[in-house]
């Protein structure tokens, strides 16, 4: 029913019709795991009037992809989290009728949805990252298209998640610094991304590879190719890392070389979002009169300002006001 009401001199209504039926929709789709156990433990004691297993597969295959495509449509960031609950019920409870591809099937499109849109929040890095080979369409991905978007979840955990993420990196930090030297250009660009974030936010766990880490990087950025096109993308998210462990790691590095050898990169052209980050990060260290920036007897001013030259006369593609 319609509530009325005043608010200083404007008459309000609102029409709870809508909410109420919005309640009733997401409770049907949480009680989804009630109705499949409820048909498998039928079947399974007999009391199912003559329905088989094949009974709970056909209900299995229409509840689970509506449940998939209603995450699609909801905005609600708590209705999706209940809804994710009730899949993964959904899932434990027929798991016997689904196999390894018609999960990916239902999932993939999902996953892919919410990774570029991750993607868009940092510079649109995965749209930028499209050049890996095609192959069939007989569940068989683009080369290293399952392990990015593993990567980028990942990437999204560690940097949102901060504290409670820390728990995760002693599994994934390693498999991040084995990567980034990944056949793939978009894997490496996803795993040095990550290395990234967790230099930034990984604190006194990610302090013990802060040497593999600086290895790792400088072999991206010397590799001959380096520069090419398909290789920009990761290069200027291996300079932005780079940045990231010489501000938050500076103890724990030769940061009279490592400094120097993070300027003589700048600046970045390719990801215009980690540009703009890294970009800021050297007006920082200029306010502040960085030592190690500067360098001795003002070495690094003149490499400075050709940088700052660059930077203004690409307008606000390189940098923020």
């Amino acid at each position: 029913m319609p509530l009325r009401g005043r608010i200083a001199s404007k008459r309000i209504g609102i029409k709870t019709s809508v909410l109420e039926e919005k309640a009733t929709t997401c409770n049907m789709l949480c009680s989804m795991p009630e109705l499949l156990s409820s048909a498998k433990s039928a079947v399974v004691k007999g009391q199912s009037q003559g329905r088989d297993e094949t009974y709970v597969k056909q209900l299995s295959d229409y509840i689970i992809p509506n449940l998939v495509e209603a995450l699609h449509k909801e905005p609600e960031v708590e209705i999706c989290a209940s809804m994710l609950d009730a899949l993964n019920e959904c899932i434990n409870v027929c798991n016997i009728h689904l196999s390894g591809w018609k999960i990916w099937k239902f999932f993939s499109d999902f996953l892919q949805e919410d990774i570029n849109g991750v993607g868009e929040r940092k510079g649109k890095k995965l749209s930028t990252c499209e050049r890996g080979t095609e192959k069939g369409r007989n569940g068989e991905e683009r080369e290293g298209g399952v392990q990015r978007i593993a990567i980028f979840i990942f990437d999204d955990v560690a940097e949102h998640g901060r504290e409670a993420a820390l728990k995760y990196y002693d599994s994934f930090l390693p498999f991040l610094l084995e990567a980034c030297n990944d056949e793939y250009p978009d894997v490496r660009h996803a795993v040095i991304y990550g290395v990234g974030v967790c230099a930034e936010f990984g604190g006194s766990v990610f302090n013990p590879l802060v040497g593999e880490a600086l290895s790792r990087l400088d072999v991206v950025i010397r590799h001959p190719n380096a520069l090419h096109a398909d290789n920009i993308i990761a290069y200027d998210n291996v300079v932005s890392a780079l940045g990231k462990i010489c501000q938050f790691h500076r103890d724990s590095i030769n940061a009279a070389q490592v400094v120097p050898a993070w300027l003589s990169c700048l600046p970045i052209k390719g990801d215009l979002i980690e540009a703009k980050v890294v970009h800021d990060q050297l007006c920082s260290m200029v306010e502040r009169s960085d030592r190690e920036l500067i360098g001795p007897n003002n070495q690094y001013l003149s490499k400075i300002v050709a940088v700052f030259a660059e930077i203004l006369c690409a307008g606000n593609d390189l940098a923020t006001e």
